[in-house]
C-alpha cells in the first residue's frame, strides 16, 4: 500500500503528492479501539506538551514558532484537523517565501531598511551630540 495519496481527478497539480489524511497509528494500534484512543490521547498530551513548551518559548529565550509547529506536527500524525492546519500553514509559508524572494518586494525590502537605518543613526548622532556616552538613566535632569 502506497503513503502516498492518489491525486488523479484530486485537482492537484501532477508531480504533487500529498500523504492521506488519517491517522499514522500501527495497524495492530489502529484495530484494538481502545489501544488506539489510549494511542491517540498520548500524542495528544505529548503535542500539548511540546506546544505548551513552545509557547513558553514566545516569552522566554528559544525558538517558539519552530517548537510550536513541531507540536502540532506531532498532532497531525494522528488527527485529520491537524493535518489540515498543517498543509494550510506549509502553503502560506510557501507562498510567503516566493513573495520574498520577487525581485520587487526585495527591492522594496532593502529601501525601507536602508531609511529605518538612516533614521536610527540620525538619532543616535542626535542623542551623542547633545548628551555625549552617558547613559539615560545617568543624565542630570535639565
Amino acid at each position: 500500500m502506497s503513503e502516498v495519496a492518489d491525486t488523479e481527478g484530486s485537482g492537484q497539480p501532477e508531480g504533487k503528492h500529498e500523504r492521506a489524511l488519517g491517522s499514522r497509528a500501527p495497524e495492530f494500534v489502529q484495530r484494538r479501539r481502545a489501544l488506539h484512543v489510549s494511542w491517540q490521547v498520548g500524542v495528544f498530551l505529548v503535542g500539548l506538551a511540546v506546544i505548551g513548551a513552545g509557547v513558553l518559548m514566545l516569552v522566554f529565550p528559544g525558538p517558539g514558532w519552530v517548537v510550536i509547529f513541531g507540536g502540532m506536527a506531532i498532532w497531525a500524525t494522528e488527527f485529520v484537523w491537524a493535518q489540515l492546519v498543517l498543509r494550510w500553514t506549509k502553503r502560506k509559508v510557501t507562498e510567503a517565501a516566493q513573495k520574498a524572494l520577487d525581485p520587487k518586494v526585495r527591492r522594496r525590502n532593502l529601501t525601507l531598511t536602508a531609511i529605518a537605518l538612516v533614521i536610527v543613526a540620525t538619532l543616535c548622532g542626535i542623542y551623542l551630540w547633545k548628551f555625549g556616552l552617558a547613559m539615560p538613566w545617568n543624565i542630570d535632569r535639565r
